[in-house]
């Protein structure tokens, strides 16, 4: 995954994203905008064959567009690491239920 910068501003930042589809950028989105301090943030993929996505980011006067990404990324990794937590303890608990076969 490769990240080129198109725009930085003290409150917007626009990025590409080479080689990412709608499920990365739909998930990173959502988990900026529930930052308070977050304007706008979306993402437009004028092509799924022939682009990549670009993401915009908008905040509120204060905070860096860059600092709410990098936090809204590490959002991302702590909640991949419980689901596979919650994903391993429900599959040892499943088998002991089931005798573990």
């Amino acid at each position: 995954m490769q990240l080129k910068i198109l725009k930085k501003t003290s409150d917007e930042l626009e990025i590409e994203i080479e080689g990412e589809g709608h499920t990365l950028c739909n998930l990173l989105g959502s988990v900026i905008l529930e930052d308070e301090d977050i304007e706008f943030a979306a993402y437009d993929i004028k092509h799924p064959l022939v682009s990549n996505p670009v993401i915009f980011i908008k905040t509120k006067k204060g905070k860096d567009p860059e600092k709410a990404l990098r936090e809204a990324t590490e959002k991302i990794l702590q909640r991949g690491r419980k689901l596979n937590e919650n994903f391993k303890k429900a599959l040892e608990d499943w088998k002991k239920g089931f005798g573990g076969s």
